[in-house]
């Protein structure tokens, strides 16, 4: 099931969407700490942006905050909330329970965020019927049938990545138009689904590159030529 009014209806631009939940994660540590209130500045720090673009950002939501006052922390974070479609409750699905897939299960931030890791599957007979974070994994061969049991919107992918293509066409031919895949690999699928991309060991790689340009690598020994 799709929003009713998601950001990218409403006109949000992209990038603005990809830094609300950076002002939402802020906020709700603000929330955390007691405080009420928040000016731009403040709020800009905590989120790692500059002040004008989270003003601007901000504004796509119709809020403005009060001069002499900034944001109020609560009604912001409802805002923020409800443009990203996180007032609702929605059922995600983790098909792979290798070491990633159980730590996923097991994090216990989703269900404030609004999602709710409604079904685990995997193909593993070793692995399917054990119980995690009090959910029975499932075998792969009943994917279909558990999507449209639990109800799931979102489907994350910890598989293998020879198999996250399979899997991928198999939820995409049942309905789910959203997928998080932590595969390594790049799926194929319709102009109609939305698929976000988490690869650790490329954020490594760039992490890696920062560094030793930090420490005068072999990039800094070619800009010196």
């Amino acid at each position: 099931m799709k929003s009713p009014s998601t950001p990218r209806d409403r006109g949000i631009p992209e990038a603005t969407v990809a830094r609300l939940p950076l002002y939402l994660r802020a906020l709700h540590g603000m929330a955390e700490r007691g405080i009420a209130t928040v000016s731009s500045e403040d709020l800009a720090v905590a989120a790692g942006v500059n002040s004008a673009k989270l003003r601007k950002d901000l504004s796509h939501l119709g809020s403005y905050g009060t001069r002499g006052v900034g944001y109020d922390v609560e009604y912001l974070v409802y805002q923020i909330s409800r443009e990203l479609g996180l007032t609702q409750d929605w059922a995600v699905a983790i098909v792979g329970v290798g070491n990633l897939g159980r730590a996923l299960a097991n994090y216990g931030g989703f269900v404030s965020r609004g999602f709710r890791v409604a079904a685990l599957v995997d193909a593993d007979p070793e692995v399917v019927g054990d119980t995690i974070a009090g959910l029975n994994v499932e075998h792969i061969d009943e994917l279909e049938a558990v999507i449209r049991r639990r109800g799931v919107s979102i489907v994350v992918l910890a598989t293998p990545a020879a198999a996250a293509q399979e899997v991928c066409d198999r939820v995409v031919a049942v309905g789910v138009t959203s997928i998080l895949n932590f595969a390594p690999v790049v799926l194929t699928v319709p102009d109609s689904v939305d698929v976000r991309k988490v690869d650790l060991s490329i954020e490594l790689q760039i992490l890696a590159f920062h560094e030793q340009r930090k420490a005068g690598g072999p990039l800094m020994a070619v800009d010196s030529q």
